[in-house]
């Protein structure tokens, strides 16, 4: 039996610089490999004109990949107990070098092409200096599982790369976040297949993510 395909949106992001810092250590800046699903939605978020334009169950699949990394010194104004301004001081900066984010969209995948084309705010990813290039294509994804590759995908047995926890959705005063662990692999070879994925015609695993809409959090 042949398997089916279903149409989905490919946008390609790449930034010569990104930054994630990890929200679960405070007080120091410590990088993650990758983008929260938090952070990708609400760049898609932004690009739509804010979330009441997105449907609450929206859902997008992602895979990463960073050339290089390093460290340079960034200055920082912290505040202190109270809220207020303090003296700014500066603090090494983890980064990661010549990255790409690959972002797959099958809900209205012409709706999101208008849209990237067409953002109402920039596209950044990770901080607000970071701008990113964009490449869109439509695509035919195979309706059976691919590999795993450098795909961010929800953890689960025989899944490769690194265990990470990450912010999956944030409410909009930023009070409450909704966490979920997945799974990432840097250089981009692990070759797990992840069940229920779709796939690329070169095989990549494209595995839809928990919907990161702020609508999430109160449910």
């Amino acid at each position: 039996m042949t398997a089916g395909t279903v149409t989905a949106l490919q946008a390609t992001f790449t930034a010569p610089v990104a930054s994630f810092r990890n929200p679960l250590y405070s007080g120091v800046q410590v990088q993650l490999p990758c983008p929260p699903p938090s952070t990708v939605g609400g760049m898609l978020a932004a690009a739509a004109g804010g979330w009441p334009h997105i449907p609450d169950t929206f859902q997008f699949a992602m895979a990463f990949h960073a050339r290089g990394q390093g460290v340079d010194l960034e200055t920082y104004h912290p505040l202190d107990a109270k809220g207020r301004p303090t003296k700014p001081v500066p603090k090494d900066r983890e980064f990661l070098a010549f990255t790409t984010l690959t972002v797959w969209i099958t809900d209205q995948p012409d709706r999101w092409r208008r849209i990237l084309r067409r953002p109402v705010w920039p596209l950044r990813l990770g901080r607000s200096q970071d701008l990113v290039g964009l490449h869109l294509d439509t695509i035919e994804l195979v309706q059976e599982a691919g590999e795993q590759r450098g795909a961010v995908v929800e953890d689960a047995p025989d899944m490769g790369g690194t265990a990470l926890r990450l912010p999956t959705a944030i409410r909009l005063d930023r009070t409450r976040t909704v966490w979920g662990t997945y799974r990432h692999d840097a250089a981009g070879t692990a070759s797990s297949v992840v069940p229920g994925s779709y796939r690329t015609a070169t095989g990549q695993a494209v595995s839809l993510l928990p919907p990161t809409h702020p609508a999430t959090v109160e449910a």
